[in-house]
């Protein structure tokens, strides 16, 4: 049977991911050991499903359905930039999110709840709401890590941005030697 590879994410406007590239060009130095996230492929996951059976897609989309009830729109907004898990050791680089984070975190809980019930294990990692902008590869040392922990604690986002968060995307994940790509596999809007 078919596998796809694939998570829950709201998806984002393509003017904000314009700003993302400015702000991974202004990060940009001589970091080969950095692997940047692709501008197009950014975006907020709520829940990786991992390889998961093409047959149970449905299935997947009704649990999404199910987990949006009762949520409307909201705003979110762009914050500052952040690395996991700290700058001395950093291995990715983010920038969070603000705005009605409630929502959010309900949404979050729901979608967990849902996809439990029909087998997803629940992340056992606390929801920190943020867009990955690059991952820091395996081979880099630790004295690298430590500079460019420096640099991305000390740079501003600067990104004055609002956004509605208005629906949750399954999408697909093809790994590629040059970066993933996705594809949007059902979309499920809030408020319906």
């Amino acid at each position: 049977m078919e596998k796809i590879r694939s998570f829950i994410a709201m998806e984002l406007p393509q003017d904000l991911k314009v700003q993302l590239a400015k702000l991974q060009s202004r990060l940009k130095t001589d970091r080969p050991r950095v692997k940047w996230v692709s501008p197009d492929g950014i975006h907020l996951t709520l829940k990786f499903l991992g390889d998961v059976d093409a047959a149970r897609i449905a299935q997947v989309t009704q649990a999404m359905t199910e987990a949006v009830k009762g949520i409307q729109s909201f705003e979110l907004a762009v914050g500052q930039l952040g690395v996991f898990p700290n700058p001395q050791k950093v291995q990715v680089v983010w920038v969070g999110l603000e705005g009605d984070l409630t929502t959010l975190d309900s949404l979050y809980r729901q979608l967990e709840d849902s996809m439990a019930k029909i087998g997803f294990p629940p992340e056992n990692r606390g929801f920190k709401p943020h867009l990955t902008l690059a991952r820091v590869g395996n081979e880099a040392l630790p004295d690298e890590r430590k500079r460019f922990g420096g640099l991305v604690t000390a740079c501003k986002a600067d990104i004055n941005y609002s956004m509605k968060a208005s629906s949750l995307s399954l999408m697909k994940s093809v790994l590629a030697p040059r970066g993933a790509s996705y594809t949007r596999l059902s979309l499920i809007e809030f408020g319906k």
